[in-house]
């Protein structure tokens, strides 16, 4: 586990730090490779946190959300306690059965699905599991199926 002080900027309206090269060094290392999304996982002002590193305009960020620390956007300039790890454990989100049975019933969703970026076919199985109630659950796979139709918007996407 690495530990540092970083002083929480903001890019856009995304609250990050920037992780010291010495310590992105060892991360790269201990996950073997430098580029795409980096898991890892430590604390922020001693709350932990499970997150990914992203490289953004030639720089890697550890970008800081307010799961990760209360009213962040409120908080820009302030020095932060942060330990990082590169996070080995397995991330794999599975689809929800009920989208799992309705892309079964519609061949040609379940196809654009599997044409999609990985990235995009991953935010929409994370948005449909991490949904609560059954009614939320059937409207979302409907409205996804739809999407990946050509027809209606969702994830903030108006077409596939």
């Amino acid at each position: 586990m690495h530990q540092f002080k970083a002083i929480l900027s903001i890019i856009g309206i995304n609250p990050y730090i920037s992780v010291p090269d010495n310590i992105l060094t060892a991360i790269f290392q201990q996950a073997q490779k430098s580029k795409g999304p980096i898991p890892v996982c430590g604390t922020v002002n001693g709350l932990p946190y499970q997150q990914n590193l992203v490289r953004y305009k030639g720089e890697w960020r550890l970008y800081i959300n307010t799961s990760m620390l209360k009213n962040s956007p409120k908080r820009i300039g302030e020095t932060l306690d942060i330990t990082i790890t590169w996070d080995a454990s397995d991330r794999t989100i599975s689809p929800h059965p009920k989208l799992m049975s309705a892309l079964a019933k519609n061949p040609k969703a379940q196809e654009k699905l599997e044409s999609l970026p990985k990235s995009l076919q991953k935010e929409i199985i994370k948005y449909i599991s991490s949904l609560k109630t059954e009614e939320s659950i059937d409207r979302n796979v409907q409205r996804a199926i739809d999407f990946l139709l050509g027809k209606g918007s969702f994830i903030g996407r108006k077409n596939v």
